[in-house]
């Protein structure tokens, strides 16, 4: 078993693997889930994926991880803190994506709430933030659960997203 990075009263965080490709093609397949990213992912984007989120570990400390079900350990979606580029700084991005089953349950806000506890209370990081495309009103709820303000648009990957900030 993997050593969570986290846990709340319903779910695990922990590292992505190599092994979690299966998991998260369950995301990257759905074209629902997927309709504020570019396209779905195939297998080989899926590793990229996980490259680049190894990656972010090595280099940041921190990326996205796994959420797993606390009692049956089954794959929910990935959350985490993960650099970005805004305005030619990097800030640390509160990030979530859930697989549709997982929709409507409150996880996506549970596990961006203890991310942003481990992101104030471990890390020490003054301020993060959350880039929602300005259509996914589910996931402009989240960032407004967990505290954060909308306080900009901004052009990123090809399209307007929202900039959601709070600090500490």
């Amino acid at each position: 078993m993997i050593t969570p990075v986290i846990a709340t009263e319903r779910l695990i965080l922990r590292k992505m693997t190599k092994d979690d490709v299966e998991n998260l093609m369950e995301i990257f397949s759905d074209p629902e889930a997927m309709k504020y990213y570019p396209s779905t992912k195939n297998e080989k984007q899926t590793i990229e994926w996980i490259n680049w989120t190894l990656n972010n570990y090595a280099t940041y400390g921190v990326g996205l991880w796994i959420v797993e079900d606390k009692v049956t350990g089954g794959f929910l979606g990935q959350c985490g803190i993960v650099p970005q580029e805004v305005d030619g700084v990097i800030e640390m991005e509160i990030g979530y994506l859930f697989v549709r089953r997982a929709w409507g349950n409150g996880y996506a806000t549970e596990a961006a709430i203890a991310c942003k506890e481990y992101g104030f209370e471990q890390l020490k990081l003054r301020k993060m933030i959350s880039l929602p495309d300005v259509n996914n009103i589910p996931s402009t709820r989240v960032a407004e659960r967990i505290g954060m303000k909308a306080i900009k648009t901004i052009n990123k990957w090809g399209k307007e997203v929202f900039v959601y900030s709070v600090s500490i």
